[in-house]
């Protein structure tokens, strides 16, 4: 399978189990060499049971006018929580009181096409390639006026803060991305894999069809629960914390970036000119060089690397920590202490 492919597929095979714990081993630094150690959590979260989150608040930025989440003090270090699909912000309902209560100002935006997150124009191109997502990042901390913020996330998320990491390096001041570097790009993507491997793109090749975007626009909610399941074998999620998620996905826009994205990847759509230069950029591969902890569940149904095929994607202070006790795809939500505690472990740095 190709590094630039490999580094981004998701597998969704699937069982359906229960277990919510999460025990930390870390695989300590440097990037070349790993050793695998044991790390107990502080004080671990019973996931579901922390603050909910408080009132949304929007803001211009960009192309957008973005929804997010910001708790915590306003004068506290920044920590950017980043979601993926089909996710929202609620898989940080758990990660963002923990931070903020340990003095953190933590912002939860909803991503372009997610919850309450609008664009400004109904002539903007409803672009879903990897670095307009990006750059939302960085209009939001503009619009905030944050001038550097450590960056969190996994999915679409953790894609997003490696772009940003590698192209913006004086906007991050770390990082914490689950399923490790996913930084890929257009021509990669337009290689054939082996069969059993493109089986596990079974939903990328029903979005490139007329018929595929017409089912998921549909049967979103359906076809969400199913990545779920897929995705977190053994994540006994109950129908309360899917829905809560869920309403996200009735944004206007959603479907149509959703589409393009995942169109975008295989080459089956254009992207917008303005972003030619980034893209050729990040077609590179270019290494991180801000400090960055990686993280891995034990469950994950998503296609991912060993933590040694991209360890040497990070040239800064480095650590990768495997999670487990059955954690999935989804790991902030699923395992949020162990989610808090690499987030401040990689703050100090």
């Amino acid at each position: 399978m190709p590094e630039a492919i490999n580094r981004d597929r998701r597998r969704f095979l699937g069982t359906a189990a229960m277990t919510l714990a999460a025990t930390q081993i870390g695989l300590s630094r440097p990037a070349t060499a790993q050793a695998a150690e044991a790390k107990p959590t502080a004080r671990p979260i019973k996931p579901g049971t922390d603050t909910p989150f408080g009132p949304l608040k929007q803001i211009d930025a960009g192309v957008l006018n973005v929804g997010y989440v910001d708790a915590g003090p306003a004068d506290g270090p920044v920590v950017v929580l980043l979601h993926g699909w089909p996710y929202d912000i609620h898989s940080f309902v758990d990660v963002a009181p923990a931070l903020a209560s340990a003095g953190h100002r933590v912002i939860v935006p909803y991503l372009r096409g997610y919850g309450t997150t609008r664009f400004l124009s109904g002539e903007t191109f409803r672009n879903g390639q990897p670095s307009a997502l990006a750059l939302d990042t960085i209009a939001l901390m503009d619009a905030l006026k944050i001038e550097k913020a450590t960056l969190a996330g996994f999915d679409w998320g953790a894609r997003t803060a490696n772009i940003v990491a590698a192209l913006w390096p004086e906007r991050t001041k770390a990082m914490v991305s689950v399923s490790g570097y996913l930084i890929g790009n257009q021509e990669a993507g337009k290689k054939p894999l082996p069969p059993t491997a493109e089986l596990e793109w079974w939903y990328q090749f029903y979005f490139a069809t007329d018929r595929g975007r017409a089912g998921y626009d549909r049967y979103r909610h359906d076809f969400a629960k199913l990545i779920w399941r897929l995705a977190s074998p053994k994540w006994e999620f109950d129908d309360a914390t899917f829905d809560r998620s869920a309403v996200a996905f009735d944004n206007p826009d959603h479907v149509a970036i959703v589409i393009h994205n995942y169109r975008w990847r295989l080459g089956l759509a254009q992207g917008e000119p303005k972003y030619d230069e980034l893209e050729k950029r990040l077609a590179a591969a270019p290494v991180i060089a801000v400090p960055t902890i990686t993280m891995e569940g034990d469950a994950n149904g998503a296609p991912h690397p060993d933590a040694s095929a991209y360890a040497k994607k990070f040239s800064g202070k480095y650590a990768h920590r495997l999670i487990a006790g059955g954690t999935g795809h989804n790991l902030p939500q699923e395992a949020p202490q162990a989610f808090v505690d690499a987030v401040v472990d990689v703050i100090k740095f």
